[in-house]
């Protein structure tokens, strides 16, 4: 999935850095980004804890949960985000580095 050109980047943004440096990003819901780890970075959480597969995977940028993608059978990563109130997620994919909102329906920005 290609970011839009349209989206604002962040350049050279370490993961490690603090919420602070996405206050940039156009979207009311950047708020709810923290200095997160993944809970699981081997796999989505719900996947890994029924023997499911997954296609591409999300990292919940308030906690730090990995869930599946949309094109996933489970689409975990937008459960969580629904459930739990957690809007914001980062592509948890090599060489991927969009922040996409749930509620927005759009990507964000760039890490």
């Amino acid at each position: 999935m290609m970011p839009p050109a349209a989206f604002l980047m962040l350049a050279n943004v370490a993961e490690a850095e603090s919420a602070s440096s996405y206050r940039a990003m156009q979207c009311a819901h950047v708020s709810s980004i923290r200095d997160v780890r993944p809970r699981t970075p081997s796999g989505c959480e719900e996947c890994l804890a029924t023997g499911d597969h997954w296609v591409h995977l999300r990292l919940c940028m308030t906690c730090g949960h990995v869930g599946c993608c949309d094109d996933s059978k489970n689409r975990h990563a937008r459960k969580h985000a629904g459930a739990d109130s957690h809007p914001i997620v980062r592509s948890f994919e090599p060489g991927e580095r969009w922040v996409y909102c749930f509620i927005d329906d759009e990507v964000v920005g760039e890490i």
